[in-house]
């Protein structure tokens, strides 16, 4: 009798936690499937016979369950961002993809300094991986650490030698729930042929199907020299390269920097790297194409955004059922900054959507501005109300 009430108490426990606000993703839902067999096998195979009843229960509890985290789609959308105020990761939510609202107050979900040896941090980015995981990757870098009084000197290194705002790390973070973060620290200086580095800045995640691994890329700059794009892949425990960096692309006219890359694969099966080029004062988005993720990317000349001043960070993201792309970038140059929006369904011809709270424009924050270098990756409602409650509580 005792076994079958503990099957029957595994059971019901189960189905909650499929029903969990952590849950709707496939390998979490098959994870649980695994352990409700696994003890289902700790039972003779005569007390199984003997309990068909409770069997057929069981099945079609996990089929309800499995129609209920059907329905629950990932039609919204989570944008983390920073602020240079405080050098700390943000986060704010949506559910239509127009208008956003910073979680915390516009506080920092996650402090700078409790992830990075500089004590701050910049450009993160965000997805969702295969796993159901939440992947997460910054720059560790402080630009006002003087200032701040966390450092004696200006830079952590000599800035003739090595350049304007240069570090040594990127952070990596892992979440199941958007909460509760594990991090770790790359230290990419320290890698055979790297050590001499300026800067490791802005990195980016792309889960590699054909590799089964999280891809990393992210901008390099050797000494004070012209900033390029290197590719490494992570480890499973997500703390760690697997082999030192690769250069992904660093073609441009001359040898102008190219920085902050964002790749997303287009409708037409085509990845597409949009980036920033800095030339002789000059800053603004370009893009270049492969039929490969990690290469070659051709160049292309053309100018992608429409801004009269400076703008840097693009990042790619999707409209839920729709074929349609949101470019978004930061525009640093004008005065405050803020984030400017394009739309595109085959990344040759762009819409111009202008910025946050234009006069009249669609895109639109609710209790924040001056957002920097942001990203974007779909949620389902069910955890944009989880946070939106956890945060204001």
């Amino acid at each position: 009798m005792q076994r079958y009430s503990d099957l029957y108490t595994y059971t019901i426990a189960a189905v909650w936690y499929l029903n969990s606000h952590e849950c709707g993703r496939e390998n979490t839902k098959s994870l649980v499937y695994k352990k409700i067999f696994l003890t289902l096998h700790c039972f003779n195979k005569d007390y199984i016979m003997k309990k068909t009843i409770l069997l057929g229960i069981l099945l079609m509890m996990l089929c309800f369950a499995g129609t209920i985290q059907a329905k629950q789609k990932a039609n919204c959308y989570l944008m983390i961002y920073f602020a240079d105020e405080d050098h700390g990761i943000h986060m704010a939510v949506s559910k239509d993809g127009y208008t956003f609202t910073a979680l915390n107050d516009n506080k920092p979900v996650i402090s700078g300094d409790s992830v990075a040896e500089q004590r701050g941090v910049r450009d993160p980015f965000i997805l969702r991986g295969p796993d159901g995981m939440y992947y997460a990757a910054a720059t560790d870098l402080h630009i006002f650490a003087q200032k701040a009084g966390i450092r004696a000197t200006q830079w952590e290194r000599d800035q003739k030698e090595f350049g304007w705002g240069n570090n040594k790390n990127l952070v990596l973070l892992k979440s199941r729930d958007l909460i509760h973060w594990k991090h770790a620290l790359v230290r990419v200086q320290t890698m055979k042929g790297f050590e001499n580095i300026g800067a490791a800045w802005a990195p980016q995640l792309y889960w590699d199907e054909s590799k089964k691994a999280m891809m990393v890329y992210f901008t390099i700059r050797r000494g004070n020299g012209a900033c390029k794009l290197y590719y490494a892949y992570a480890d499973k425990k997500f703390e760690n390269f697997t082999d030192k960096p690769k250069l992904l692309f660093d073609k441009t006219v001359g040898d102008s920097t190219a920085l902050d890359g964002d790749i997303v694969k287009g409708n037409d099966g085509k990845y597409y790297l949009h980036y920033a080029e800095y030339d002789e004062g000059f800053s603004g988005i370009k893009l270049a194409v492969a039929d490969h993720l990690t290469g070659p990317y051709k160049y292309q000349p053309e100018l992608i955004d429409v801004e009269p001043k400076a703008c840097e960070a693009p990042t790619v993201w999707k409209r839920y059922g729709t074929d349609t792309f949101v470019l978004t970038y930061d525009c640093f140059g004008i005065f405050p900054p803020n984030f400017g929006f394009l739309e595109t369904k085959d990344f040759k011809t762009y819409t111009d959507i202008g910025h946050f709270n234009d006069e009249g424009g669609k895109m639109k924050t609710t209790n924040f501005s001056r957002p920097k270098h942001g990203s974007f990756t779909p949620i389902t409602e069910k955890e944009v109300d989880y946070l939106l409650k956890y945060w204001n509580k």
